[in-house]
């Protein structure tokens, strides 16, 4: 169980603890607004009223034992704020939400492990829903390879994942990462292993391929 503090419990830092209690860490929310820790109180772990763009409120919360802190405050001033107190504290994996490319650029410089565009990176999810309804989950691996997460149709219950593959030239350069079945994990299928309905087939691959899949399964 992971140590987390999320700090500015908005929209983006609200849903960020939300999805980290439900993946059972252990979940601090720090916002100086009463009313937003004060609603977000029975989903985390602890919620703090604070300002943390004070550099001593976080050191008195001992914000360096977190395995990793959320910043998700959009004004850019007390994002920098914020980020600059954590760094002289000693914290060392910061993730944090950029509202502007100019946002983006300052955080990037100040040495941030990860900034977050949420409306981005959401629009972009979206839009890949939009185009290939089947597929639920995308994530790039880099190089133009992708990891998708697909459902398994009526139609394709009782088909060998090879025969699924089969329609593609290139289908061997997509592989069968994992499927997920009810609350079984199945790790790399092999082409003989058998689908059933409501199975998440997890695949690996170039985009160009994924695609062409995506488009036969329509």
């Amino acid at each position: 169980m992971e140590r987390f503090a999320v700090i500015g419990l908005g929209r983006f830092g609200s849903s960020v603890a939300k999805e980290l209690m439900r993946l059972e860490n252990i979940v601090v929310g720090i916002d100086m607004d009463a009313k937003l820790v004060n609603r977000m109180a029975d989903s985390l772990t602890d919620g703090v009223i604070a300002d943390a763009t004070d550099e001593q409120a976080l050191r008195e919360l001992d914000i360096g034992q977190y395995e990793a802190v959320v910043v998700g405050m959009g004004s850019l001033e007390t994002s920098i704020l914020c980020i600059l107190h954590l760094k002289t504290l000693g914290v060392k994996n910061i993730w944090a939400k950029a509202a502007s490319k100019a946002h983006h650029t300052i955080l990037s410089r100040l040495g941030v492990t990860r900034v977050i565009h949420p409306e981005g990176e959401m629009g972009i999810r979206v839009a890949q829903a939009l185009n290939y309804p089947l597929i639920s989950q995308f994530m790039r691996l880099g190089g133009g390879f992708y990891l998708v997460d697909v459902e398994v149709r009526e139609q394709w219950e009782d088909k060998s994942l090879a025969e699924i593959l089969a329609p593609l030239s290139d289908s061997g350069s997509v592989k069968g990462v994992l499927v997920r079945r009810k609350a079984e994990i199945l790790a790399a299928p092999g082409p003989d292993f058998t689908l059933q309905q409501e199975d998440r087939l997890v695949l690996a691959g170039p985009l160009t391929a994924l695609r062409s899949l995506a488009k036969r399964w329509l």
